[in-house]
């Protein structure tokens, strides 16, 4: 039945990707907050599919660190997940990708239409300069920052050095940076098409101030803070 469930489920974020993609083409021609109501829709809906077809819900803690005004998230990236989740977790965000995403049809139009920070990964220092001047005119804007600092998907139990980026514009803007950590890979890995039954587990930081911080010193709390939260939300 799980494997039943994870081909349904599956099928739906495909079909509602595509579908939902058009609708925020079309809210383009509208200001910014269509596209995101639109594209919130679309995230509420998989992970009602979700929790339906595959038994897989989601609690959120710390929800009450989340300032009024916008400043940058850090996010363990482990899965899909988070990805889709992060829409309902926090206010509107810009997020860092790989510009390539921009490439596929129709989604690839919607990726655009909601002002993320698209950057090529192989370039170096460029496309750390890229997050910083996009995101400092994202924040302007009273944008949320949303950084998987890790750059790509890590397996379950698995991180590597987190990326700068994030620090860097935290230190240069005096934005307060949430570290968000979760299991979502625990139930949904990064490869394999099985979602497996249970309660993923978000928890969201205590706002970190980087104000006399370096930018490595304050990467280093990041991470440590994100993967020790990680490991104590992993099954013994």
């Amino acid at each position: 039945m799980q494997l039943l469930g994870s081909l349904l489920f599956t099928t739906y974020l495909f079909a509602s990707t595509f579908i939902f993609s058009m609708g925020v083409v079309l809210a383009a021609v509208f200001p910014y907050r269509a596209r995101y109501l639109v594209a919130r829709a679309w995230a509420r809906s998989v992970l009602w599919v979700l929790k339906c077809t595959c038994r897989l819900d989601y609690s959120v803690e710390g929800r009450e660190h989340i300032p009024a005004d916008n400043h940058i998230s850090m996010w363990k990236h482990s899965s899909s997940w988070e990805t889709i989740a992060q829409m309902l977790v926090f206010p509107p965000q810009a997020w860092v990708l790989k510009h390539e995403l921009m490439w596929i049809p129709v989604v690839g139009w919607a990726i655009r239409a909601m002002r993320p920070i698209a950057i090529d990964r192989g370039s170096g220092h460029v496309a750390v300069n890229q997050v910083i001047e996009q995101g400092k005119r994202r924040l302007a804007n009273g944008m949320w920052i949303l950084i998987f600092p890790e750059g790509t998907r890590m397996a379950a139990g698995q991180t590597r050095r987190y990326g700068v980026s994030g620090a860097l514009l935290a230190t240069q803007t005096g934005r307060l940076v949430l570290p968000v950590a979760h299991d979502a890979g625990t139930y949904w890995p990064r490869r394999g098409l099985m979602k497996q039954p249970g309660t993923i587990r978000v928890v969201i930081g205590p706002p970190i101030d980087p104000r006399g911080l370096e930018p490595r010193e304050l990467n280093e709390r990041i991470q440590n803070w994100i993967e020790s939260t990680v490991a104590r939300l992993q099954p013994r």
